[in-house]
This record gives structure tokens, sequence and C-alpha cells, in this order.
């Protein structure tokens, strides 16, 4: 951790002043003329994400100033810890009083590196924080997050569907949930055949990863999340350039667990159940093929329009386990379709619900959050295109058209009418840096699940 709760955080420590550009246009007058004119020299203005360092009379560092958006922001102090020279800070009183929880969320992402293999050059600055459950909260997110960007960025050489289940098995241990997986051929005894078939023709066996945990009396929330550990679109198999990124296509499962890591961790008076289908989607004599038809958990025979929609396959059998349980809620969350990227890009997950207040509901406090997601349509009408004339539905559209939203209503299928349910059609992945958010995996829309959780089970 690079965020240290202390109760004196000013001992032995650098201050930060934090301002915005109104902020530190007020604050000028009030400082002493050498930092005036110091400030005035390389040109700081309080613009965001950027900072300053201040000489002290011996020529050592005697302050720091930064500059934010606004003092909530998640990200708003992202840019400082691997910024600053190595040391200890705390945030002055003469600056923007930044909350506790965006203090804590933000240094710690902003000092996230992804060092598995390659070591850090340097370590980050450390933050003092005064303790505070505000300040709790922040760090519990920020961990939840980086173990999600963790999972995603680890190559799939070493997060295959085993290594996935010993991560949930690992987070069960230490939330007291409990944990089971029904591993290779064991899933056709146990009815989740199409989870075997587009995990078969790897050596790396599929299972279907299933964490619980909370209260009987409870309300139960289902998390489901995609785990494809590496898809070559099998039989259809990808361009060099559409494999490149395919270590995460578990995308999904590593948000899945992040969001259910923070319902643990916050004691939210639900019960839990996170399930995760984990494949590889592999090319062996054995693969699926195209064209194929299979009969899933619901009693649905799906056709096989194309081996590379994949995700959706493995879907269907986990939400109507989930759905067998009739909880309040069930969210699943997918690397999906490439049609939501060319949509709505790499920074907004689409959002499928089947309450449109729900959906707006959701939008609004992503954008308050900064952890945005999209309101897209379950439009009924383009169910005709995912008819099957040898099956009851095929996993591809009849053209490129709505490719989400054909993914989203073929999900649909395996959830009852009267079931409530999100869909999220995430990137999980950050193709440019920005402060806190470096290019690589990325944990997208747990932020936002959590405080409509918050909201919705409110004890």
């Amino acid at each position: 951790m690079t965020v240290q709760l202390k109760k004196s955080p000013s001992v032995a420590s650098v201050a930060i002043t934090v301002v915005d550009r109104q902020a530190f246009q007020a604050l000028i007058p009030k400082l002493p003329a050498p930092t005036r004119h110091w400030l005035a020299a390389v040109g700081f203005t309080g613009a965001p994400d950027s900072h300053a360092l201040v000489p002290a009379a011996d020529g050592k560092l005697g302050q720091v100033f930064a500059g934010v958006a606004h003092a909530s922001h998640p990200f708003a102090l992202s840019a400082l810890p691997q910024a600053l020279p190595e040391g200890r800070y705390h945030l002055a009183d003469d600056g923007l009083a930044v909350d506790d929880e965006a203090a804590a969320l933000s240094w710690e992402l902003g000092a996230y590196q992804f060092d598995l293999y390659k070591p850090r050059k340097r370590p980050p600055a450390e933050l003092l924080l005064t303790p505070s459950p505000a300040a709790q909260r922040g760090l519990a997110q920020a961990t939840a997050m980086a173990a999600t960007r963790d999972l995603v960025n680890t190559p799939a050489e070493h997060m295959g569907p085993e290594e996935l289940a010993k991560a949930v098995q690992m987070v069960a241990k230490q939330h007291g949930a409990s944990f089971k997986q029904i591993v290779g051929d064991a899933l056709l005894k146990q009815n989740f055949p199409a989870v075997h078939a587009v995990g078969r023709a790897s050596t790396r066996a599929p299972r279907l990863i299933e964490l619980n945990w909370g209260k009987p009396k409870d309300p139960l929330l289902s998390i489901v999340g995609k785990g494809v550990c590496f898809d070559t679109g099998g039989l259809d198999i990808k361009g060099a350039e559409g494999m490149r990124q395919m270590k995460k296509d578990m995308g999904g499962a590593a948000n899945a667990l992040g969001l259910a890591t923070l319902v643990m961790a916050l004691k939210l008076p639900v019960r839990l159940q996170l399930l995760i289908p984990a494949v590889e989607n592999s090319i062996a004599g054995n693969a699926y093929r195209p064209g194929d038809v299979f009969k899933t958990r619901k009693g649905l025979h799906i056709e096989i329009g194309n081996t590379d929609a994949e995700g959706r396959v493995v879907l269907s059998d986990a939400l109507a386990y989930a759905s067998e349980s009739k909880p309040e809620l069930i969210i699943d969350l997918a690397t999906l379709t490439g049609a939501a990227r060319v949509a709505l890009g790499a920074q907004l997950p689409a959002l499928f619900a089947k309450h449109h207040d729900t959906a707006r509901d959701l939008v609004d406090l992503g954008m308050k959050l900064d952890d945005p997601l999209w309101h897209m349509p379950l439009w009924a009408p383009y169910k005709a295109g995912i008819e099957s004339t040898v099956g009851d539905i095929v996993n591809t559209g009849k053209s490129a058209l709505a490719g989400a939203i054909n993914a989203a209503l073929f999900l649909e299928y395996f959830v009852p009418e009267n079931q409530d349910w999100l869909h999220i059609d995430l990137f999980a992945w950050n193709d440019t840096a920005r402060p806190g958010r470096p290019i690589g995996g990325e944990a997208q829309t747990i932020r936002t699940l959590l405080a409509y959780l918050e909201e919705r089970f409110a004890a």
C-alpha cells in the first residue's frame, strides 16, 4: 500500500497543497512572495493533473502544489505517486479539502503498475492520511480494482481456467465464503453442456466456478462473469491483430470478482452468488464447430453460427443456473462484443437492463462517480435476427448490424421474463494512458455498481 493511515500524517512528511484553477487564484495573494514568484516562474496555474515542487530555504523539497479537476474526483491525485520524488507526503490544510475516499483511491490507483514480469524503476511516493471510514473505503476499492487489473494483465499462460479458479478460491478464503467448481466432463454430468462445448478443445479443462457468501435471510444477488481465459476464435479463428489481446477476454470474470470482493469487504446485506464459466476457446480435433447444435442447461437448443461468439454460449448455462435460485438481481459482466466497442469505444461499457428506470439511474450514477456506462436497448424486434432454422436460436445475427444488441438478446433467452437482470458489455482495458489508468487491464463499472447495490440493498 502506498497510502498509509497515520494519526499524525504531517510528521516527517512533505505538504501537498491541492488546488483547482479558481482556488489557486484565490490562494495566490496569501502565499509568501518567494513561493508566488517560484510558482509563476515554473508556470503552475492549478491545471488538473499538474504539480509544482517548491524548494525550502535549505534547498530541500519544502512543499508541493497539485492541480485537480475537483476535490472529490476519483483520480484527483493519480498523477502524483509516480511523478513526485520518493518519500512521504500529506495533504495540507491551506488548499482544497480532498475527500478522504477520493484521496486514498486516486493515490493508490496512480501508484498502480503491473510489475509481475517487469520490475518498477522506482517505488511510488507514499501518502499519509488520517484514519477514517472514507479512507478505508477508498483503499478497499483501490485494492479490488488493482486485483482486477492484475488478473486481466496476466498472460493466458499463467491465467488459465485453473488459475482463475484459484484466484476466486483465495478471495473466498479471505472473506469466509464457500467455494466450489465443476471441472471437465463433470460439466456434462451436472448439466452445463454449453460451457463444456466451448472449452473441451483445450488441454486446460473448462469449469464452472462458484462462490457463495452471506446470511440466508438476506436477498440473493447473483453476479456472473465471462471467464474466457484466451480466445483464439475457435475454428472461426481470429486474425493476428484480433487475437493479440485475447488474454483480456476473461475481463468480465475479473470485474465480477472485483465487484464481489467489494460486496463482501463492505459487508453489504445480501446473499452473494458469484458464477464464472471459465474456459479457453481453443482449436483441436474435438473443437466445437460452426453449424453444431447444443442443448443448453435451460433446454433451449442453440445453433453455432460462429465459434468466435463463444462468450454468450458459456454465459447461457451460467445465467440459466443463476436464475434457478430466483435471485433479486442478476448482474453479468462480459467482454462480449466488438460491436459495443465500435458503438461506444473503450471507455464506455454498454448497459442492457430489463427496466429503463434502473438503466437511467445507473447511467446518472456512473457519470457522477466518473465510472461511466451507457444504456443500450434490448430491442425485441431484433430477435428475428437470431432465429435458427435448426435450433431455437443461433449465436450470431444474420448481419453485422446491432451486434451488441443481438448478443444481449441471445442472453435474455436464458433469463426468465420476471427476473431482474443487468448485462454489461465492457472492454476491461485501457487503450490509452491517463493518470491512474495505465494502458492495460481495467476495472470498469464496479464502483458504480457497488454504489447502486448499496442504495438498493440498504440495511
